[in-house]
């Protein structure tokens, strides 16, 4: 692995050289710590460290960045293959909030 994205406060991070598992372990034992400091790049090109304050409840999302020749594991979605045609955006047929409107087509 190249190196795992991170999406904390609005903005994005990274982690170069460690594995995924250890980053979720490291955020998982700060959490229930209360409070931890973790360490990642801030910046493109030439990274300057950063540290985002974890606690319980904080948002942060954990992006792994596979090297293009890796191929997907068990645990990663495979990549998305778009079936609808170009310019045409496919039809919701999800949960609606007004479920007594009816739809649009």
């Amino acid at each position: 692995m190249k190196r795992i994205d991170i999406s904390y406060g609005g903005q994005w991070y990274s982690v170069g050289n460690r594995t995924l598992d250890d980053v979720h372990r490291e955020i998982q034992e700060g959490a229930r710590a209360g409070e931890h400091w973790l360490a990642v790049n801030d910046g493109e090109g030439s990274p300057r460290p950063a540290y985002l304050f974890i606690t319980p409840g904080v948002p942060i999302a954990v992006i792994p960045v596979p090297e293009p020749q890796d191929p997907p594991t068990d645990g990663q979605a495979p990549a998305f293959d778009d079936p609808e045609p170009e310019g045409l955006s496919p039809l919701w047929d999800g949960p609606t909030i007004h479920t007594g409107r009816p739809r649009r087509r």
